[in-house]
């Protein structure tokens, strides 16, 4: 398992957009992903997850992939950060 915590930097939070976003990136890996959001855990691959952890801007959010493509997972989702959720 690889994990990594980091910061939504886009001023809008993680709404519906950046939440198709995430889930069409990691619906490209086999590994399962999740996001942590002040104890509340998120399946990275349901929208509605992702949705219910209402991530607004400057959250702080625990991603951990597990599986045969965890690294590759975990970096696809670290610059779908840093791209702002390809938002702005």
């Amino acid at each position: 398992m690889v994990s990594k915590e980091l910061k939504v930097t886009n001023e809008a939070g993680i709404h519906a957009r950046p939440a198709a976003a995430v889930v069409e990136t990691c619906g490209q890996f086999q590994s399962h992903i999740t996001f942590t959001k002040d104890d509340v855990q998120a399946n990275a691959k349901s929208i509605m997850n992702i949705m219910l952890l209402a991530a607004e801007f400057g959250a702080m959010i625990l991603v951990e992939a597990e599986g045969p493509d965890e690294v590759a997972a975990l970096e696809a989702v670290e610059q779908l950060f840093e791209d702002r959720f390809r938002q702005e």
